[in-house]
């Protein structure tokens, strides 16, 4: 298994310089989640919904029961029950998603229809009109993709203004990419798995083993001659990795380059990791390229091209704009409104200190804090530890680890906008300083910290018990599941700020894999009459605890070092129509 660490990487930035000079002479693999903004789902996406369709089938289950897909206690449900089948790989498995497309639907016929449907209103996002701008300034020839979807080809017939000048290359006809490719007849987009319209489509387990092998072999020919840049792809079906690294035998392949592009901080699949590794190893000048998304990256990658014309693009960009700034509502022509659950945090911190030390993985690091018994708030990125806390606290639990740098962090705009590190380190310190200062506890579970009244009998809480009730309790029937009223946290990038996100829900202790069903009827059956006025009124209530008078909320009240210190806005984001 290759190590995070001995992978090649390079900056974005370095990258859209080296895209510059180099494009005309680099081809790209696009994947699903280059599709994800034009409303297409991931096989990330269709995996759960295919086990939530195994499970209410074979169960008798009621659908509403399992249909929040984004929540950890309904993904647990759904996940033991296919363990407990044991007919289908492990959750992550590189076959995962082709295993249960072909368990929900065995007749292709069914799986194209499915497909169809999951195409059906998609529309290209900037990151196809961007691909199709360069097309048409012959700084991209050659796009493979895994998807099924008409994207790329649909952006191509905007920017052209035609269909025709774009070849778009199927199973049906391998051998007309391989005389494309010959011929120079640019652009070309070849759709290694299919067209969603083609009656050859290849996504089951069986059907990619034996993926048309000419196909396969124009993609390892082309491997030889260009460089290669792979987004929105995980590497997850064999098929495609099995031909990346037949193709990396050859000598010279990837002349100019070998681009990576990776969403987020996370480690990318083992096998890309290895592919990576040889290629590096084999003298391919390759690298990972972390980036926001498919989008994000081509908005990257026009800045810096010269001679484009990007009047489509610019257009496009327009028209798709789907929210403008509007002031607050005033007299009765600012209604109807409607309340969002996000409050702005109109404060936070810009720095937190860095340590450069011998651990490795965040599990490292929090045991080191947890040794020394100090109570300080870290994260792991790739410039080193980040920590908030007194300084001396930092160092009693980082210095018996080789500790050669101790300095501050500049916590930088553009990696707040995703998943990374240090956003994840803010919302930490947000949950801990508003538990510190409103009289919450705090519990964290995955992407969600959850807040409950800490003392349910406080006066603080009052407005909330005329809201809902009773605030905590335990579950009837079971002595050891307790509940409380409260609400999962989260931090999003939106409009240029960062908002908390708040979600009123009953929060759980003592949750086992057996009473999770319980769990989830009595948590569905507090919640199903909130809405409207109802939920208006929870919001609000929540909005204005949080938020208190606009105060600072420092995390950890310390003297020294680097605290965390927030402040919230106690309006919430709305959405209204406009006169203009």
């Amino acid at each position: 298994m290759s190590d995070m660490a001995s992978l090649p990487e390079i900056g974005a930035d370095d990258f859209v310089r080296r895209f510059a000079l180099r494009a005309p002479n680099l081809m790209w693999l696009l994947g699903a989640g280059a599709s994800v903004s034009a409303g297409i789902a991931t096989a990330g996406d269709m995996i759960w919904e295919f086990k939530q369709r195994l499970f209410v089938s074979q169960r008798h289950a009621s659908r509403q029961s399992v249909a929040d897909l984004s929540s950890p206690a309904v993904r647990a449900q759904l996940q033991s029950h296919i363990d407990a089948g044991g007919q289908l790989p492990a959750q992550g498995a590189p076959e995962e998603y082709a295993a249960l497309f072909e368990a929900v639907y065995p007749a292709e016929p069914d799986r194209r229809t499915y497909l169809d449907s999951k195409m059906a209103g998609a529309r290209p996002s900037y990151g196809h009109i961007a691909l199709a701008t360069l097309m048409r300034a012959e700084l991209c020839r050659l796009v493979w993709t895994t998807n099924f979807d008409p994207l790329i080809a649909d952006a191509a017939a905007r920017v052209f203004g035609s269909t025709g000048p774009l070849t778009t290359v199927a199973l049906d006809a391998p051998e007309l990419a391989a005389q494309c490719i010959a011929d120079g007849r640019w652009p070309i987009e070849v759709k290694i798995h299919g067209d969603f319209r083609s009656r050859r489509l290849k996504n089951t387990t069986d059907e990619l083993r034996h993926q048309d092998a000419q196909l396969r072999g124009v993609l390892i020919d082309a491997c030889r001659r260009y460089g290669l840049i792979v987004v929105g792809y995980s590497g997850r079906d064999d098929s495609v990795m099995d031909t990346l690294d037949e193709a990396l035998k050859a000598e010279g392949a990837f002349p100019q380059g070998l681009f990576w592009l990776h969403r987020g901080e996370g480690r990318p699949l083992n096998r890309v990791c290895e592919f990576l590794t040889r290629a590096t190893d084999a003298g391919v000048e390759a690298a990972i390229v972390r980036v926001e998304n498919f989008d994000e990256a081509l908005r990257d990658l026009m800045r810096m091209v010269e001679g484009v014309d990007t009047s489509d693009l610019d257009a496009f960009a327009a028209e798709r704009r789907r929210w403008t700034g509007a002031p607050p509502p005033a007299g009765r022509r600012g209604w109807p409104v409607v309340r969002l659950n996000a409050l702005e945090l109109i404060r936070s911190p810009t720095v937190c200190r860095r340590v450069v030390c011998s651990l490795g993985g965040y599990a490292q690091i929090q045991q080191a804090v947890d040794e020394a018994d100090v109570d300080i708030l870290v994260a792991r990125v790739r410039a080193g530890v980040l920590a908030f806390g007194a300084d001396a606290d930092v160092h009693a639990a980082f210095d018996r680890y080789d500790l050669t740098e101790f300095d501050l962090h500049t916590l930088e705009q553009k990696r707040l906008r995703y998943d990374s590190g240090e956003r994840g380190l803010l919302r930490v310190a947000l949950a801990r300083a508003l538990a510190r200062n409103r009289g919450l506890r705090h519990l964290r579970r995955r992407s969600t910290d959850l807040l409950t009244p800490a003392d349910v009998t406080d006066d603080t809480w009052a407005p909330l018990r005329k809201l809902v009730g009773q605030l905590s309790g335990a579950v009837e029937g079971h002595p050891d599941l307790t509940w409380y009223e409260g609400i999962g946290t989260r931090l999003e990038w939106a409009a240029e700020r960062m908002w908390l996100v708040v979600d009123p829900r009953t929060v759980f202790d003592g949750l086992t894999a057996e009473n999770r069903d319980v769990a989830a009827d009595f948590g569905r059956e507090r919640s199903v009459r909130r809405y409207n006025r109802e939920l208006n009124e929870l919001v609000a209530f929540w909005a204005s605890t949080l938020a208190g008078e606009a105060g600072d909320l420092p995390a950890l009240g310390i003297g020294d070092g680097v605290d965390a210190v927030f402040q919230l806005s106690p309006d919430t984001a709305y959405s209204r129509r406009t006169l203009t």
